[in-house]
């Protein structure tokens, strides 16, 4: 007579769970079973060193966001802008390690360290004026942070694109920390096109998101940015040299 062991409850489970965890691939294996690790949607993972690198990294943000946001706030008074979300200007830790895990999936060369080190939003404003007052109230605020020796590192104006997101992502080096930080200028339309949008650009960059879906979502993005006003001479807004506030092209 042949005997059959049925698998008991306790053994399906483990069962279930060892094959839910080596689904996710190695990354996952390893995180799962490292202490401290991070894992998140889509098949994110950070090692339990990584996962400690990017939680000392925010420490310093958040130590550095003090005197920033003292310079931002002033800058904004000075330029009459609405200063958007203020209370959300730090990122939080498990966004910044799913930034960060993105970013080390998509390029596996990379360390965790050189991935922070190029990171401008962890502690990031948002900047808003009504059409009429946007280009002015740009160069007024670009000017005062870099007459106050904030390093001018990125300029991402993407109001002259013929689609997909409308509005000028700046970042900044910090005199004193050396921390990054971003700034948004937005208009009401721009702003409220780019919180539509969120949800759809977080699915898009998730490495578990397929080809197809991406263009999906973009194209989704592309037809909610095309309703988007363009100020008169954002476009041509440049970034700042060292204390000199951006102009617009051939003026």
């Amino acid at each position: 007579m042949t005997t059959t062991t049925r698998p008991t409850p306790i053994r399906t489970a483990l069962c279930g769970a060892l094959a839910a965890v080596l689904a996710l691939g190695p990354a996952a294996v390893a995180a799962a079973e490292e202490p401290g690790g991070w894992k998140g949607e889509g098949g994110l993972t950070l090692t339990g060193g990584e996962n400690n690198t990017v939680d000392a990294y925010v420490e310093r943000a958040r130590e550095a966001e003090r005197s920033i946001s003292v310079q931002v706030r002033a800058a904004a008074a000075m330029s009459e802008a609405e200063l958007v979300g203020f209370d959300q200007r730090l990122k939080s830790p498990d966004s910044l390690k799913r930034k960060v895990a993105t970013a080390l999936a998509e390029q596996p060369g990379r360390n965790v360290d050189t991935v922070l080190a190029g990171i401008t939003d962890a502690v990031r404003y948002t900047l808003q004026w009504d059409d009429a007052a946007y280009t002015s109230g740009v160069a007024t605020v670009a000017d005062t942070l870099a007459g106050w020796r904030n390093d001018s590192v990125k300029w991402s104006n993407t109001w002259g694109r013929a689609s997909g997101y409308k509005g000028l992502n700046t970042g900044w080096r910090a005199p004193r920390s050396g921390q990054l930080f971003e700034v948004q200028f937005h208009t009401e339309a721009s702003k409220k096109a780019q919180e539509t949008t969120h949800k759809l650009y977080e699915e898009q960059r998730l490495p578990s998101t397929g080809p197809e879906r991406k263009q999906q979502l973009q194209r989704e993005q592309d037809a909610i940015f095309a309703a988007v006003p363009v100020p008169a001479g954002a476009d041509a807004l440049t970034a700042p040299a060292p204390g000199r506030s951006p102009v617009p092209a051939g003026v």
